[in-house]
């Protein structure tokens, strides 16, 4: 080949190469674009159930109108809309401080009364649910099934007619401790263990829950607790709002793998907790740290009440912890997938409880379909994601509310 001939043919073999990246370009952009409809087809298709969102805390302490995108906060009607989310626990949050102090009974009530106003006030947007088969029924009505729950076991009271009380006024699950440990049982966040696990009263509010049909929640738990609740329910349990300690090495707040087997060999789900600091090893390494800094700081200034909440958001504000990021949940469904096969495992948020630390990807209700691509994006099946947005943890919902109804007809033959 002479000199010449050479010239004329590289340019061609520059458009050829030129033509092929393009074409691959295009092939990776088709498939994308292929994948994202068919993740959204998912979430039309399949019922989008998430176990724990603080929206009442939220709309507690600052008033916004949650029918309406609202400028802050993870959760409103349009963008659950938006994210084809059907049914989500609303979760009256306790704070730990009422066991000490009293009246956490009534400040759950009022946080029930929330909720249920929400649906009284825009019954086009939100519905209120208190069964698998009612979130079926309303499923493709353009409403979000609001269910009830409550996290914190304080407004119990010590009194076990506390808990019939609140499963009629449609209470579905009840976390049983939060970042201290109460009447009922120890947290994962305390130094004290005073029970050791569960209290002797704990273990009647665990049975009597079974003989209600009403799920008990192992998130916040301590390990001592999980494994005692395990050895006395009649009935699955669920952990609504936590991840793999696998990625958190040493922090009690997630399940590790023993746990999360035992959990699902008796028939219960972990519901994965999209918060950054539960999902990735980096992040919860700053949480922890900056957790203790913070908690020397307002020890060593003494500070309380409001004084301290102020505090407390300035160096939050000031010390970022940084962002997990949406592939970050996907490991951790990953991994239980991988532990404990596909029937054990489900989404439970933590929107609007998590001060904002989410991951890039799913910063609010809007992003679920998101979470469908990066699934679709390594293997799972249809079947496999529709198990994980609900089927799981409908499947454990029901099974709790047909040992409810056994334990009853049984007490009654008796």
């Amino acid at each position: 080949m002479n000199r010449n001939k050479r010239i004329v043919l590289w340019p061609a073999i520059v458009v050829a190469i030129l033509w092929l990246v393009g074409c691959h370009r295009q092939v990776k952009t088709a498939t994308e674009t292929a994948l994202n409809r068919k993740a959204d087809k998912l979430a039309q298709k399949y019922i989008i159930i998430d176990t724990h969102q603080d929206v009442p805390w939220r709309i507690g302490k600052k008033y916004e109108d949650i029918s309406k995108r609202t400028p802050t906060g993870d959760f409103d009607y349009p963008r659950a809309r938006q994210g084809r989310l059907d049914a989500v626990f609303m979760v009256a949050y306790v704070s730990p401080e009422y066991e000490e102090k009293g009246g956490a009974r009534a400040f759950a009530d009022e946080a029930i009364d929330m909720v249920e106003g929400w649906a009284r006030d825009w019954p086009d947007k939100f519905v209120l649910a208190r069964s698998p088969e009612e979130v079926k029924e309303q499923f493709g009505r353009d409403r979000v099934s609001l269910i009830i729950a409550i996290e914190n076991g304080a407004p119990v009271e010590g009194d076990l007619a506390n808990l019939k009380h609140f499963h009629d006024r449609g209470v579905r699950y009840i976390t049983l401790v939060h970042s201290k440990s109460n009447h009922i049982c120890d947290s994962s966040f305390d130094e004290e263990r005073k029970w050791h696990g569960l209290s002797p009263f704990g273990e009647k509010v665990v049975r009597e829950m079974n003989r209600l049909g009403m799920i008990v929640d192992v998130s916040h738990a301590s390990d001592e607790a999980f494994y005692r609740i395990m050895e006395i329910s009649k009935a699955p349990v669920v952990a609504t709002h936590s991840s793999c300690r696998h990625f958190t090495p040493g922090w009690e707040r997630n399940m590790d793998d023993k746990m999360i087997k035992l959990l699902a060999k008796k028939g219960g789900v972990i519901q994965i907790n999209f918060g950054s600091m539960f999902v990735s090893k980096k992040v919860n390494r700053r949480y922890s740290e900056r957790k203790k800094d913070l908690a020397e700081r307002i020890k060593a200034d003494n500070l309380q009440g409001s004084e301290k909440e102020a505090y407390i958001k300035e160096y939050v504000q000031a010390n970022p912890i940084g962002d997990a990021d949406i592939s970050d949940v996907v490991a951790n469904i990953d991994h239980v997938v991988k532990l404990v096969g596909i029937d054990y495992v489900g989404l439970g948020s933590d929107f609007d409880g998590v001060g904002g630390a989410l991951p890039t990807g799913l910063k609010d209700v809007s992003c679920y379909p998101n979470l469908i691509y990066e699934l679709l994006n390594k293997g799972y099946t249809q079947a496999d994601i529709e198990k994980i947005c609900s089927g799981n943890f409908l499947r454990v919902w029901s099974n709790v509310q047909k040992i409810g109804v056994d334990l009853r007809s049984a007490s009654k033959a008796d």
